[in-house]
């Protein structure tokens, strides 16, 4: 076991959140600290340091138990304003993926363009208050004799709503270009042809497992800012790939660690649970997700004093390659070109578009400082760490 000249815990920690003396910064604040006075110093002055990301995150949806009929049903298909929910759980229980479209999704319908409605803009519905027509059916049991259940229903409502989202946070993404001849539609937005444009999706030195790259801080019972609300890290997300090539910073430099996360979906905002449209791809979720990092010791603080320079992701062409599984990397570039607006490839200067938001990655940093300082919110003491490498 390595040995620190700072050794702090989370339960001490938490006794300064609680007492007014625990002293936060957000992830941007800390590389100036980390780079002035010095890992160890940093760690001795610091107690937290807050993170934020807000983007696209296709794997994230609801479980919602809607309520018992009169007769009872065990519904067999459920949809919520036509989007069809997943109805294998029990009797009047649902889970609705931000991906699934409504039956008659345009896309269906080969109209590349149009506005595509589905489960993350239910989603969002149901927090900003609005009614929701769902529709449920059934083949009848003799417990469950109902076939058929019609109603309005609101998240106030209904008896229970939990966000369950398995893949959240990624650690870091590709840079996403295309080098066919013919623009493409994609999860990464529209890529133009010939490499006109280079799509990026993270919040980078903002970005919460960039500053814990090695999950030395977050695992299972990790609180965590969550659509607006408090929630949970619950698991490992689905594509968990710790293992991947990391630069002398310890940062990956490839799609790696992803969360699985959990919280009340009653007590989150439409600010930050957005559906989202993408052109000619479907729809989606915009997800708010923060993670407070406990210095714990100079090691941890040292990994929060990454900057965007320090931070790099592959080029990756989704006209041909990614589709045909191909993982061929055609250059690295730092989230500081990225967010620059241009990055040199093949000897030009293109453009470069976020999916991700940085002003509200920054303002969920900013919420779960100020919430920690006030003692409004306290750190959860992972039962078991996220796997690593």
């Amino acid at each position: 076991m390595k040995k620190h000249k700072i050794n702090k815990s989370i339960r001490e920690i938490n006794a300064k959140i609680k007492s007014g003396d625990v002293v936060v910064v957000t992830a941007e604040e800390i590389i100036d600290i980390v780079k002035a006075e010095g890992p160890v110093e940093a760690a001795r002055r610091v107690d937290v340091v807050t993170t934020g990301t807000f983007a696209p995150m296709c794997s994230s949806g609801a479980f919602i138990n809607f309520g018992h009929s009169v007769p009872t049903i065990k519904a067999s298909k459920v949809w919520l304003n036509r989007v069809p929910a997943y109805a294998g759980v029990a009797a009047v229980d649902c889970y609705i993926g931000a991906t699934e479209p409504v039956e008659d999704d345009p896309l269906n319908k080969v109209y590349p363009g149009e506005f595509n409605y589905g489960g993350g803009h239910v989603i969002q519905d149901l927090v900003a208050g609005k009614k929701v027509h769902l529709k449920a059916s059934a083949y009848g049991t003799d417990c469950y004799p109902n076939r058929l259940v019609e109603k309005e229903v609101t998240l106030r409502t209904l008896p229970q709503a939990t966000l369950c989202n398995p893949r959240n946070g990624y650690q870091n993404y590709n840079c996403a270009v295309n080098f066919t001849k013919k623009t493409i539609y994609t999860y990464m937005g529209a890529l133009k042809p010939k490499a006109a444009n280079a799509n990026y999706c993270s919040a980078g030195q903002l970005s919460p497992l960039f500053n814990d790259p090695y999950y030395q801080t977050i695992g299972l019972g990790t609180r965590i800012f969550l659509g607006g609300a408090e929630g949970y890290v619950t698991w490992h997300g689905t594509q968990h790939k710790p293992s991947v090539k990391r630069n002398k910073k310890g940062v990956p430099v490839s799609p790696a660690g992803t969360l699985w996360v959990m919280g009340d979906l009653k007590e989150m905002s439409p600010e930050w649970l957005v559906g989202m449209s993408l052109q000619g791809y479907g729809c989606s979720l915009g997800v708010g997700l923060g993670i407070p990092i406990p210095l714990l010791n100079e090691e941890i603080a040292g990994y929060t004093g990454i900057s965007d320079d320090d931070i790099v992701t592959q080029i990756i062409d989704y006209g041909k390659d990614y589709p045909n599984g191909v993982s061929k990397s055609y250059g690295q570039v730092s989230y500081a070109e990225l967010k620059s607006g241009f990055i040199k490839l093949n000897g030009q200067e293109i453009p470069t578009v976020p999916l991700s938001s940085l002003v509200k990655a920054r303002k969920i940093a900013d919420i779960l400082k100020k919430k920690i300082a006030a003692g409004k919110f306290t750190l959860g003491e992972p039962q078991m760490m996220l796997p690593g490498k």
